[in-house]
């Protein structure tokens, strides 16, 4: 709390009629060793609408890419990770 991230809110304080998103600590043990703790809203709880109206995903450009890619190959470096599932929650459709 010292860094204002997040405020403290007493269940008397919840207005009527909504609810109070759960939390739960999400721990993780990296390949170096180091442990590597994360705050996490349980999004199974959460409903449409009411907890939340809008969603986000960052996603790449394919120029970003492209100048990414490239900088590996000049360096020599591997890319090895890719998500390109999430990339798709925020695009239009065209049929």
């Amino acid at each position: 709390m010292s860094n204002r991230s997040w405020t403290y809110i007493d269940r008397s304080d919840v207005p009527a009629g909504r609810s109070l998103v759960r939390l739960i600590w999400v721990y993780k043990r990296k390949r170096s060793g180091a442990l590597k703790a994360r705050l996490c809203v349980q999004g199974c709880a959460q409903v449409h609408g009411i907890d939340y109206d809008q969603t986000f995903c960052a996603t790449l450009r394919p120029t970003s890419l492209r100048i990414l890619a490239s900088l590996a190959a000049t360096c020599n470096l591997q890319m090895r990770r890719w998500d390109f599932v999430a990339a798709y929650l925020q695009g239009q459709l065209q049929e």
